[in-house]
């Protein structure tokens, strides 16, 4: 059974994929300039869904910089957002 559920849309039309606790989902959106890398998963430690969310290589361009890593509620994200 899916745990989590991705879309994507290009010039051939919208896919999906689903992924389960075991094998998390990945996600890669790129141009000629690098690509932005997400990956979601059950993080057995906090027992709820991870998102790694960053820049990264691709074709030999970009750079690797992880943007967020934590809970895909956002909950640790609260202290960047506009008071």
């Amino acid at each position: 059974m899916s745990h989590f559920y991705g879309t994507t849309q290009g010039s051939r039309g919208q896919s999906t994929r689903c992924g389960t606790k075991n094998s998390g989902q990945d996600s890669v959106a790129a141009s000629w300039e690098g690509c932005v890398a997400v990956r979601l998963y059950y993080n057995a430690k906090h027992d709820e869904d991870w998102a790694l969310v960053s820049l990264s290589r691709w074709q030999g361009a970009g750079s690797e910089i992880t943007l967020y890593e934590g809970p895909v509620s956002g909950r640790d994200f609260e202290q960047f957002k506009e008071k």
